[in-house]
């Protein structure tokens, strides 16, 4: 292909040194229809009910589902202030799916469609919805744990010359490769005792080749392909804080204290009414084993016996003398 196929806005300021075919490669001034489908990332397909269609082969699964999940996503936090310089929005759609294909969890609803919820059941109370709607009370799932993701670090670590990749071009793309790296958690909590069920994390890196950067007024063309590496590098490193937690799942055994959860717990202190604390106290206040010790009573002493005295002749009266 010949550089007449290129409009003059698109030669202006380009070096000439450049052939026509890095012209085409690096100008981003020709595009191709779109293709359906082509650009995976690590999270793909769809889920339905149990069944999926497309799902990532790497992503952990539970043939036994655990129970129902809702997401809760902190939009006051840094990280998720910072997904804006990457044109990224919530992470919740994308982690909805992946963990809807895992079977692992059944999601509900707990974000911005339950206001839609909640005016459906509205409307059926005001006596708008058709007979029949079935929309009265009693039929919402709970929620048995919330998840909690959160992106403990994201962004660029290091750089480095590609010319070497496009020959005729060395030197002007120079310093045109980064590395993307993130760090992810996430966190399970059971809805009933606020107790953590499950903490994971994970990570992900690629390579950034950002072929724009050496021609000045063609960089704004790459904006959108410099941030598109960032956002897929996010959700794999989530894709791996979810299978780390799922394997740990899979061998759960819940946390037991002696004694029973919330009622003081093992670390007693001195004085306190815990039970540990208790135990604690117990031994420094507690009468010594000897003066508790029963003393041994002497064996009563014999009554003295009295000397039995001779027994005495029974005295006849006196006959009266006769005179």
């Amino acid at each position: 292909m010949s550089t007449k196929t290129l409009t003059g806005a698109c030669l202006r300021g380009v070096p000439t040194v450049v052939s026509a075919a890095g012209l085409l490669l690096l100008s981003g001034c020709l595009a191709t229809a779109p293709t359906m489908g082509d650009n995976k990332g690590t999270v793909t397909g769809a889920a339905g009910g149990g069944s999926t269609q497309n799902a990532n082969s790497q992503l952990e699964k539970c043939t036994e589902t655990l129970g129902t999940l809702a997401m809760q996503e902190d939009a006051a936090a840094p990280w998720y202030m910072q997904l804006r310089q990457y044109n990224l929005g919530s992470t919740l759609p994308v982690l909805r799916l992946m963990i809807q294909q895992s079977n692992c969890f059944v999601i509900v609803e707990r974000g911005a469609a339950m206001n839609n919820m909640m005016q459906e059941r509205a409307l059926a109370n005001s006596g708008e919805s058709r007979a029949g709607s079935n929309m009265g009370r009693g039929q919402m799932v709970a929620a048995d744990y919330t998840m909690s993701p959160s992106i403990q670090f994201s962004g660029k670590t290091g750089g480095g010359a590609v010319g070497a990749l496009l020959p005729g071009v060395a030197g002007l793309v120079a310093g045109g490769m980064s590395t993307n790296e993130a760090a992810t958690t996430l966190l399970l909590i059971d809805n009933r005792s606020g107790v953590q069920i499950s903490a994971a994390e994970g990570s992900a890196k690629n390579m950034d080749f950002n072929v724009f950067g050496a021609f000045g007024g063609l960089g704004a063309a790459g904006g959108g392909y410099s941030s598109t590496p960032q956002g897929k590098v996010i959700v794999t490193a989530f894709a791996d804080s979810y299978n780390q937690m799922v394997k740990a799942l899979k061998n759960y055994k819940a946390q037991t204290v002696k004694g029973g959860l919330g009622t003081g717990g093992r670390l007693g202190v001195d004085g306190g009414t815990t039970p540990a604390s208790k135990e604690v106290t117990a031994p420094s206040t507690a009468v010594p084993a000897a003066a508790t010790t029963p003393a041994t009573t002497a064996a009563p002493k014999p009554a003295p016996q009295r000397r039995q005295q001779p027994a005495r002749p029974a005295t006849t009266p006196a006959t009266p003398a006769k005179n």
